[in-house]
C-alpha cells in the first residue's frame, strides 16, 4: 500500500477589465490581487493557483490570449472534440454542490445556466469547449460590483471558493 495523498488541483483564474456601462469590473481588481491576497491568509492544500490574468473585453480580442491562458493548463492534449459550434455544453464541476458548499460558509451564491448574452458567454463557451477537448474543468462565475458587495467579501469568497474546489479533488 502506498501512502500517496490526492494530487494538486491547479487553478487558472481569468477576469476582465472595465467595460462599457461598468467602470471598475471588480475581478480585475480581484483577479489583480487574489496572489497577495492568498499568499496572506493561506492556500487551501492540494490548491496551486496557476494564472491570474485580466482579458480584454473584446470578444475576439479576447479570444487568442484566452486560449493561450488555457493551452498552459494543460500538460497533455486531447484527441479533439465531439463539440461543434451551436451545441449546448456544460461544466463537468458539479455547480450544484459547490453553491451549496459555499452557501453553508454564508455565501448567498445562485447555479446558473446562463453567462450571460456579452463576452461572459462568449469566453465561458470557449472555455467549455477547450475544456472539453482537453480533459480539464471550467467553471464561471459572476461577481457583483463593489458598491453592492465589497471588496473584502469578495475576496473571502474566492478563496472559499478556491477552497471548495481544492476539496473535490
Amino acid at each position: 500500500m502506498g501512502s500517496e495523498g490526492p494530487s494538486e488541483v491547479s487553478v487558472h483564474i481569468t477576469g476582465f477589465k472595465k467595460f462599457h456601462g461598468v467602470s471598475e469590473n471588480p475581478t480585475e481588481t480581484i483577479v489583480s490581487n487574489l496572489r497577495g491576497y492568498m499568499t496572506k491568509n493561506g492556500l487551501p492544500k492540494g490548491l496551486v493557483i496557476g494564472n491570474c490574468t485580466v482579458l480584454e473585453t473584446a470578444g475576439q480580442g479576447a479570444l487568442a490570449q484566452l486560449y493561450k491562458l488555457l493551452e498552459s493548463a494543460v500538460a497533455e492534449r486531447g484527441n479533439g472534440s465531439s463539440n461543434t459550434r451551436g451545441e449546448v455544453i456544460w461544466t463537468s464541476l458539479p455547480a450544484n454542490d459547490i453553491a451549496k458548499a459555499l452557501a453553508k460558509m454564508g455565501f448567498n451564491v445562485v447555479p446558473s445556466d446562463d453567462a450571460g448574452r456579452f463576452v461572459c458567454n462568449y469566453v465561458y463557451y470557449h472555455s467549455l469547449c477547450f475544456a472539453e477537448q482537453n480533459g480539464i474543468k471550467s467553471l464561471f462565475v459572476h461577481f457583483p460590483l463593489f458598491f453592492t458587495i465589497d471588496e473584502e467579501t469578495q475576496m473571502q469568497f474566492v478563496a472559499s471558493l478556491l477552497e471548495v474546489l481544492a476539496s473535490l479533488n
